[in-house]
C-alpha cells in the first residue's frame, strides 16, 4: 500500500512539474508574441514615416511650381491694377464732362412717333 501511495506521490508530483512547466511555456510564447507584435508596430511606424516623408517631399515638389505661378499672377496683377489706374486717371475728366453734357445740355424734340390730334 506504501508503494502505491508512493506512486500516486510521485505521479502527483510529475504532473505538477508538467503543468508548471506549460505555464512557462505559455508565458514565453505570450512575452515572444507581445515582442513580435511591438517590433511590427515599430516597423509599421518606420515605414509611414518613411512614406510620409516622400509625399512631403514630392508635394512640395509640385506645390513649387504652384507657388511660382502665384507669384507671377500676383506680379501680373499689380502690373494690371497700375495700368488701370493709370487709364482712369487719363480719361476721368473726359467722361465726366461728356455725361454732364449729355445730361445738362437738353434740346427739346418731338418724338417722330408723335401726332397732333385732329
Amino acid at each position: 500500500m506504501a508503494s502505491q501511495s508512493q506512486g500516486i506521490q510521485q505521479l502527483l508530483q510529475a504532473e505538477k512539474r508538467a503543468a508548471e512547466k506549460v505555464a512557462e511555456a505559455r508565458k514565453r510564447k505570450n512575452r515572444r508574441l507581445k515582442q513580435a507584435k511591438e517590433e511590427a508596430q515599430a516597423e509599421i511606424e518606420q515605414y509611414r514615416l518613411q512614406r510620409e516623408k516622400e509625399f512631403k517631399s514630392k508635394e512640395a515638389a509640385a506645390l513649387g511650381s504652384h507657388g511660382n505661378s502665384a507669384v507671377e499672377v500676383d506680379r501680373e496683377t499689380v502690373v494690371r491694377m497700375a495700368q488701370i489706374q493709370s487709364g482712369f486717371g487719363q480719361n476721368r475728366e473726359p467722361v465726366l464732362a461728356s455725361l454732364l453734357a449729355a445730361v445738362c445740355d437738353i434740346r427739346p424734340e418731338i418724338h417722330v412717333n408723335y401726332r397732333v390730334a385732329g
